[in-house]
């Protein structure tokens, strides 16, 4: 029995827009071509990310940045096949009863080649620096209305240790034991002996359509082989990820 059978909605938890797809874009496509409902919550506007030269007006402003991320996320997601989507402290995320809240981009910085840490600063309104139950009650507010029957976030290691992606693991894992669900983490690297491994070759289409309105933040190459992959604004490179990997997280 795969860990993926439940009855549905699955709500996966994401850090920033361009997350959902290049974490779990194949999963998401791979659900919602069987026929599963699913959610994504995603818990910033990635306001500290970088804008890739050209993808859009050099003088924009920090509202404008924040519509552009969130028209490309709205575009990935449908490319994607998601019926329900979210930014948290934003109704229907956000405790009944309290004002809207926007939880913003934490920053990072790199402390290896391959491996994020935490920013030198960061704003008093980042993910990182608000309170973990309050992350985790303005979660919890929408699974009370969305009624997942499964949970999926990050690993601990939060894929390449951003703050906000680890922050987004402990909010799911502790949404999930306060919320009485099950959720699984998307495994980090490629080996892992007690995850449940998804090959997910045929969704490369779809992701990489998703992948293409995240202009902003990454672009997709061709290799002298054929082989797609996408370029990160800071000029890092990976393949498209189609495996994925599952464990139980609670």
């Amino acid at each position: 029995m795969s860990l993926l059978d439940v009855p549905g909605p699955v709500l996966l938890v994401h850090a920033h827009p361009d997350d959902e797809t290049l974490a779990t874009g194949a999963l998401i496509a791979h659900l919602t071509a069987r026929g599963t409902e699913v959610a994504v919550l995603t818990a910033t506007r990635g306001e500290m990310g970088e804008v890739v030269p050209g993808s859009l007006p050099a003088d924009i402003g920090p509202d404008q940045l924040d519509a552009a991320r969130e028209a490309e996320l709205a575009g990935a997601l449908a490319e994607l096949g998601v019926q329900h989507a979210a930014f948290l402290g934003t109704p229907p995320a956000r405790v009944p009863g309290l004002p809207p809240r926007r939880y913003r981009d934490s920053g990072m910085r790199w402390v290896t080649p391959i491996r994020a840490g935490a920013a030198l600063e960061s704003d008093h309104r980042s993910l990182t620096a608000a309170a973990l139950d309050d992350v985790v009650a303005d979660l919890c507010a929408w699974v009370e209305v969305l009624r997942p029957s499964l949970l999926i976030g990050y690993d601990v290691d939060g894929s390449y240790g951003h703050p906000d992606h680890v922050r987004c693991h402990h909010a799911t894992a502790a949404a999930a034991r306060r919320c009485g669900l099950p959720a699984l983490e998307v495994v980090s690297g490629e080996q892992a002996d007690d995850a449940e491994w998804l090959e997910l070759a045929e969704q490369l289409p779809v992701v990489l359509a998703a992948l293409r309105h995240h202009a902003s933040q990454v672009t997709v190459r061709t290799r002298p082989d054929g082989r797609p992959e996408v370029e990160h604004v800071g000029g890092q490179r990976q393949d498209v990820l189609l495996r994925t990997g599952l464990r139980r997280m609670v």
